[in-house]
């Protein structure tokens, strides 16, 4: 099983970018499939996570009402859009699998995608 992330880039501030995270080899059922950041000299962080089971959702409070993450059944995907971006937004991005609700456990890492904002 693999996790494919994709979708960063360069945006200013008060933009959108829209991240995705494909799997490829098993489904995710059972699982919860997030989000997390790390930006140079800080910890990685919790961004968001959807269970794939009920699509129950969980936020950092620093991305409530501005992110939203959603899971693509279809395509087993799970995307995180993101708008009114800032620019402490900026950081590595990685999609992860991992226990409910908020990936306090996670079992698989996709790679990063990068996201940076300016000013």
């Amino acid at each position: 099983v693999q996790l494919q992330a994709s979708g960063g880039g360069l945006v200013q501030a008060g933009g959108s970018l829209r991240l995705s995270c494909a799997a490829s080899g098993r489904t995710f059922n059972t699982y919860t499939i997030g989000w997390f950041r790390q930006s140079p000299g800080r910890e990685r962080e919790f961004v968001a996570a959807v269970d794939w089971n009920d699509g129950s959702t969980v936020y950092a409070e620093s991305v409530k009402g501005r992110f939203t993450i959603s899971r693509d059944n279809s395509k087993l995907a799970v995307h995180l859009q993101m708008n009114d971006l800032r620019p402490d937004d900026t950081a590595v991005y990685y999609c992860a699998q991992g226990r409910a609700p908020n990936l306090d456990r996670t079992y698989m890492w996709g790679q990063g995608t990068e996201v940076t904002v300016s000013s």
